[in-house]
């Protein structure tokens, strides 16, 4: 890894959610790294040694609040509400190009933005794929659309700009202080956390060829912490082995898996989300189930990443905080929000950073 011995002024944007508050952890442990974290919401505490700014990036003054900042870390997005993409196309597209420009604009040297596998096209099965599989996602989901976008925007932006830019092609990101909020953005309220206890569920259904890459999100946020702190550029691929079978996951459910045909679990899902039970789209779940498995060569060789949990043990720690309702002292991380759940997901509120 290239490291640079000069101080560092980071920024970021998108501090209080899941990956977030693992980057700021990571960040705070190099002592020359200065943080200030950009968030629409106040957190009750991000650690000593963080300065905290009042941010929307639709809409603030980015270039002010970027002076004097060495590098800007682009963590924010918006989830939901998944029946108007206007609205999350508005903040995660148009407000992340407000975050690149105004870095541009304010002479920040480094931008490490977190883009996603679900950037990836479709992959080949069992083999991996390294950071030069193709970019085009699946269109049938807004979140890949968006994560595309942004590629290809940061396409043309590192020709006509001088700023070293990182982009961060995560899995799967997990902790059991997250649970509460990926419950809410992903699962909905109408799941009893009790559902998710072992001895409740003597059978699982699930879909057919299920297989997924997984990462804890402290891992993530040393693996950002490098990146901030190298001189690298270019993609990186974060993910932790193994990966995860549908026999796998339902040994950590203690249940018999029962596969189900892909095409009867997307009904099912499309149902339930044009009648607002669940939040996660049908197209989300296309996309899920055609991800391309991600070879993290790079990050291990070039970054020096090498992640502390593996990703059995990321997914059980996950279910263990969705059966606790573990959440966090930041917003987006909170066990509960006012308005309660059911609110929240019939309404259209959504986590902004």
């Amino acid at each position: 890894m290239a490291a640079s011995g000069d101080d560092r002024r980071v920024a970021i944007v998108g501090a209080t959610g899941n990956l977030g508050t693992s980057v700021v952890a990571a960040l705070r442990e190099d002592p020359d790294v200065e943080i200030t974290a950009l968030s629409r919401r106040e957190p009750s505490a991000l650690g000593s040694g963080v300065d905290w700014s009042s941010t929307d990036i639709c809409q603030d003054d980015l270039v002010g609040r970027f002076a004097s900042t060495d590098t800007v870390v682009n963590l924010a997005w918006l989830f939901q509400p998944t029946h108007d993409p206007v609205t999350t196309w508005r903040n995660n597209v148009l407000g992340s190009i407000r975050v690149f420009e105004a870095a541009a604009a304010a002479g920040v040297r480094k931008l490490v933005h977190a883009s996603s596998i679900a950037a990836y096209s479709p992959g080949r099965g069992r083999q991996p794929v390294n950071e030069s599989w193709p970019t085009h996602g699946w269109p049938n989901a807004a979140y890949s659309r968006e994560k595309v976008y942004l590629e290809r925007y940061l396409d043309s932006f590192e020709r006509r700009s001088d700023i070293e830019v990182v982009r961060m092609r995560t899995a799967f990101c997990f902790k059991p202080e997250s649970a509460e909020e990926q419950r809410r953005l992903f699962i909905g309220p109408f799941l009893p956390n009790r559902l998710a206890r072992p001895e409740l569920l003597p059978a699982f259904p699930l879909p057919a060829g299920l297989r997924f890459q997984a990462v804890h999100s402290d891992d993530v946020g040393q693996a950002y912490r490098l990146a901030v702190r190298s001189d690298l550029t270019g993609a990186f691929n974060i993910a932790a082995d193994p990966v995860i079978e549908a026999s796998e996951l339902a040994e950590l459910l203690d249940a018999r898996p029962i596969p189900v045909p892909p095409w009867l679990v997307r009904g099912a899902l499309s149902a339930a989300w044009n009648l607002h039970l669940v939040p996660a789209s049908p197209g989300l779940f296309e996309t899920f189930m055609r991800l391309p498995v991600m070879d993290t060569t790079k990050a291990r060789t070039e970054l020096g990443w090498t992640p502390v949990h593996d990703s059995t043990s990321t997914v059980a720690g996950f279910l263990r905080g969705l059966r606790s309702a573990t959440g966090d002292d930041t917003p987006p991380l909170r066990s509960s929000s006012p308005g309660g759940r059911v609110q929240e997901l019939r309404t259209g509120v959504g986590q902004r950073p």
